[in-house]
């Protein structure tokens, strides 16, 4: 039987199980709830051979919304090859699953995304096992606290690319895996802040609309060979608000690594690979570092983690003021304990979501009102060279996928301990002051969109503004090309200026929640900005000056 006739089999098979007369509104009676936690993914009516295809997911995700009043599937935008992107509000007290009755409850709100590269697909199924749990009830305490917007297959256009050759070596699914890109090659999680994507674009609608308080993306990871079944990151941008970074490292991530220990006996660790001496480890999907030391290794290697741009969503959501926590299960254990392992990293970090959800909201409430006008902010940043780590690292063996005799990594059961010098974090590179105000000239329509897509607050002069400042431009280049870009940096200096800031221009006050965003955004010399991205090309051809103005004070 194919994949997608067992999926269908097994949701006629909890049709005739449901209670007929049981409605939107009504309590579910006992027997359904049996019938729901009964609902399989497809892996595991496969045996953890297949990962779910986009009619597969979406069937189950129909399925789930119909056995319980909590859930409510809707769609929040459509892919480059049009198929509808799936997701799922779960919570207690809702109206309906709209922002407006979300927000409303005045609940802790998280969003868990899945599939964002499409041969990473554990996020995927985990993210579906998560919703058949909230249907069943099993994690009835969470509800009391938490609504869940759940999008398990955001790069639905890769995912239906399967292929048995997809992803290298990663251990399964050995019936093949989607693909890293979307339909238009571009990599969805490199999108965040350019939104060149209808993925990205989709995201980006959904934070302005429902404006979660957590956001959880879950990957899969190919780098070195490490000892943890998953590692994680938080934001890694210096600009993210220090008490939400706080919380994350000191108190979220233990959480999660000493509960997954407790109870399972795996280790889980801060994201990172191994360099060679006082190099940079490799970043996802740059060639893969040795696992063992070099012959002639002159000191103890790094555990160095992947870039500080907003471009990613951990840090993205981190530049929104928001919690971003980053999964990646190891690419080398089996497909199953991937599933497990992205499991358990959900459900350590739920309970603590719950439990700490007062907190939660009101962290994200305290870094929306800090001012960060007049202070200095990172426009670039370079990896901190820290203390020495103890990092466990790994072994794995060949085996062979048995449907296309390729030969795949499997983990061992072997753990060594390692000193490493800790590249975990970044610092600023090069800074710049807060301005209290932008004025961004109607004709930049490019930026001016992309500011409004981010859901940056800005309004329209309506006279003239002076004691305002210029950049003065020393270097425009454009020479790296990068996910269909010839990524523009400018060089610089703002200066005092006699001129005014028009009326029409769009002034995009500093004192606003977005703040952080909004100058990675404007200011000119940013890694990850207007200027990087092409959106003021039509204004800098042959410019001397940013078309830009800001005020300091």
């Amino acid at each position: 039987m194919s994949r997608s006739a067992v999926v269908v089999a097994a949701l006629v098979a909890f049709g005739a199980a449901a209670c007929p007369e049981h409605s939107r509104g009504e309590a579910a009676p006992y027997r359904q709830k049996a019938s729901i936690a009964d609902l399989k993914t497809t892996p595991e009516l496969t045996d953890f051979k297949s990962t779910s295809s986009y009619d597969d997911v979406v069937k189950f995700m129909k399925a789930v919304d119909e056995a319980s009043p909590n859930v409510f599937y809707l769609t929040y935008g459509t892919t480059t090859e049009e198929r509808a992107m799936p997701l799922a509000v779960i919570g207690t007290g809702l109206h309906d699953g709209s922002a407006a009755s979300v927000k409303v409850s005045g609940k802790l709100r998280v969003h868990i995304q899945g599939n964002v590269h499409a041969g990473e697909v554990e996020g995927k199924e985990s993210a579906q096992i998560l919703m058949r749990e909230l249907a069943a009830g099993r994690h009835a305490d969470w509800l009391r606290s938490t609504v869940f917007l759940i999008t398990p297959i955001f790069n639905a256009d890769g995912n239906e690319k399967m292929s048995l050759t997809n992803r290298g070596r990663q251990n399964g699914p050995i019936n093949g895996m989607g693909t890293r890109a979307n339909a238009k090659g571009l990599n969805i999680n490199r999108d965040f802040m350019k939104l060149d994507t209808p993925e990205g674009r989709a995201f980006a609608k959904l934070w302005v609309d429902y404006d979660p308080h957590v956001g959880v993306d879950l990957h899969t990871s190919d780098g070195s060979n490490h000892g943890y079944f998953l590692t994680y990151s938080p934001p890694l941008n210096p600009n993210t608000n220090d008490g939400i970074m706080k919380i994350l490292k000191d108190e979220w991530f233990p959480f999660v690594t000493k509960n997954i220990k407790a109870k399972h006996g795996w280790d889980t660790f801060y994201y990172g690979n191994a360099s060679s001496p006082g190099g940079r480890g490799r970043g996802r999907g740059a060639p893969a570092a040795s696992a063992e030391p070099p012959a002639q290794a002159a000191g103890p290697r790094a555990w160095a983690t992947f870039e500080h741009v907003p471009r990613f969503h951990n840090n993205y959501v981190g530049m929104r003021n928001r919690f971003g926590l980053l999964s990646e299960a190891y690419s080398y254990a089996t497909f199953e304990d991937r599933i497990k392992a992205t499991n358990y990293f959900l459900e350590e970090a739920m309970t603590f979501a719950h439990q700490n959800a007062a907190r939660l909201k009101q962290a994200v409430e305290d870094a929306d009102r800090e001012s960060i006008v007049g202070k200095p902010e990172a426009t670039s940043a370079k990896i901190r060279r820290g203390g020495m780590v103890d990092i466990l690292m790994g072994e794995v063996e060949d085996e062979k996928n048995p449907n296309s005799g390729a030969i795949m990594n499997r983990r061992k059961n072997v753990v060594r301990t390692e000193p490493m010098i800790d590249m975990m974090w970044f610092e600023p590179a090069a800074t710049e002051i807060v301005p209290s105000e932008y004025y961004v000239p109607a004709a930049a329509a490019k930026a001016l969109e992309l500011l409004r897509a981010h859901g940056i607050r800005m309004h329209q002069a309506q006279q003239p503004i002076g004691g305002v400042e210029r950049f003065a431009i020393e270097g425009n280049t454009n020479d790296l090309t990068f996910e269909g870009h010839n990524m523009r940096r400018l060089e610089g200096k703002w200066h005092p200026s006699a001129e005014a800031a028009m009326p029409g221009m769009w002034i995009v006050p500093m004192n606003q929640p977005l703040a952080r965003l909004a100058f990675y955004l404007l200011e000119p010399t940013s890694d990850d900005g207007v200027v990087n991205w092409n959106a003021m090309d039509d204004l800098l051809k042959d410019a001397v000056t940013y078309p830009v103005l800001r005020k300091v004070r």
